[in-house]
Parts: C-alpha cells; structure tokens; sequence
C-alpha cells in the first residue's frame, strides 16, 4: 500500500489490518511510517513491512516494483493510494512540480499495477485498488487529467483481468477529511460535501468485496458524477468552489 500514513492510506491500513492481513506499507516519511507500523502491530497484531520511498525517484520506484514482483513474498492487494495536488493554476506552477504530480498520480500506479499484476495473473488470484477521486469527473486542470487516467486504465484492467481471478477497482472519493488539502495551502470546508474517511473506506471495501470496477462513496458524489454525464463542463467549474464553504 503506498500513502498510508495518513487519511484515506491510513484508514485503508486500518481496516485491512482488522480484516487480518498483514501488510507492506511504502511511503516518504519513515518515521511516521515506522509509527503507523507500529500501531498496527500493536493494536490489530498484523505482520507489517515497512518499505521507504519516494515514488517520484525511478530508483526508489523500482524497489517498490521489486517487492511486489518477489514470487516468494506474493502481495494479495495492492492499494495505489499515494497522491498530492497543487493549488496554483497550471501555468502558475513550477513544471517540475507538475511533473512530480504526475509521476505520482500516473507513472507510479501504471509501473506498480504492472510489477503486481503479473504475479497476480498467474496465481489466478489477486487485486488493485487504485484512488482516484470525483475530479477525473470534472474539469479541475492537470490533477483531474491524472485522475481520468487512472479511471480509464482501472476500467480497461479491471475488464481484461477479471477472467483470469483479478480485480482492479478505481475508488474517487470527493472532498475528504483528510491533510491532503492543508498539505497543498487549501483551507478544508464544512460543507456537507465533505466526508470522513472511514465510513468512505468501509464503502469501498465493500464494493471491491462485490467485483466492482468503481467505487465513488457518498450520495451527494453519485449524484455529481452522474451530472457530469448531462451538464456542460463549464457548468460543473463551480464544484471546487462549491466544496470549500
């Protein structure tokens, strides 16, 4: 799993702990890696592997792969959770940030998906939840571009791995409780668009549990991705607006 030290990674370790797995947990800060590892052998007594890395490093990447290619330590499922956004407009933020966004969000799930799928396929069982979120749905710049690929590649996965014992699910949640916003200087809002992580990650466990290839938990955001299908685009710009009141 990468991203788990916090929010929605956080919550997902936790619950998966509770289903008693052990787990493999990848992430940049190793002491708040450690911690989270630590309470998770304490308060559930699953195995827990910590594994150091910043996915935006093509070497540190490749371990990653490595260890979920490893035929004698065979991952179940793999969680592509890790991700960041930047608050600027597109031409108001540095490209290397852009490009480390990207790095992130796409060529770390691609490159990851690939090393865990293989092994996957031919054990005949096996799964990938990648997190997306509602933005692949809206027009919100270059981090909604990323997150429509992710959409796109879970739905093609999920239908062209599925006769052969695997499921890919993309999960998009939208405006969560979580660092992420304070993270990249946004101010979280109170509105009633905003979820906790939780009950979201509760909903989308169980709707992996069911083969499903998207999970977009709460109401109010199955009702804003169906819109996405029938207002214009422009319409739809005043959602991020919308979510931060």
């Amino acid at each position: 799993m990468t991203g788990p030290t916090a929010g929605i990674g956080l919550e997902f370790a936790r619950q998966l702990a509770g289903r008693g797995h052990d787990l493999v947990l990848v992430a940049r800060n190793v002491e708040r890696l450690e911690a989270v590892a630590a309470d998770l052998r304490s308060s559930y007594g699953a195995g827990v592997e910590v594994l150091p890395a910043d996915l935006t490093d093509r070497a540190a990447l490749a371990l990653v792969e490595a260890r979920l290619a490893d035929p004698d330590k065979p991952v179940d499922l793999l969680v592509n959770n890790a991700g960041f956004g930047l608050k600027g407009r597109f031409l108001d933020n540095d490209v290397e940030h852009e490009q480390a966004m990207l790095d992130v969000l796409v060529t770390a799930v691609m490159r990851l998906s690939h090393a865990a799928l293989g092994p996957m396929v031919e054990r005949g069982h096996g799964g990938v939840i990648n997190v997306s979120s509602v933005a692949a749905f809206l027009p919100r710049g270059t981090y909604g571009a990323a997150k429509s690929w992710v959409n796109g590649f879970s739905e093609w996965a999920a239908n062209e791995y599925r006769p052969r014992g695997v499921t890919v699910m993309s999960l998009c949640p939208g405006f969560t409780k979580t660092e992420f916003h304070e993270r990249m200087g946004a101010r979280r809002g109170t509105s009633f668009l905003w979820m906790e992580p939780g009950p979201l990650v509760s909903r989308a466990l169980a709707d992996f549990d069911k083969g499903r290839t998207l999970s977009v938990p709460g109401a109010q955001y199955r009702v804003i991705v169906a819109l996405t299908r029938l207002v214009p685009s422009r319409a739809l710009q005043g959602y991020q607006s919308m979510g931060r009141k």
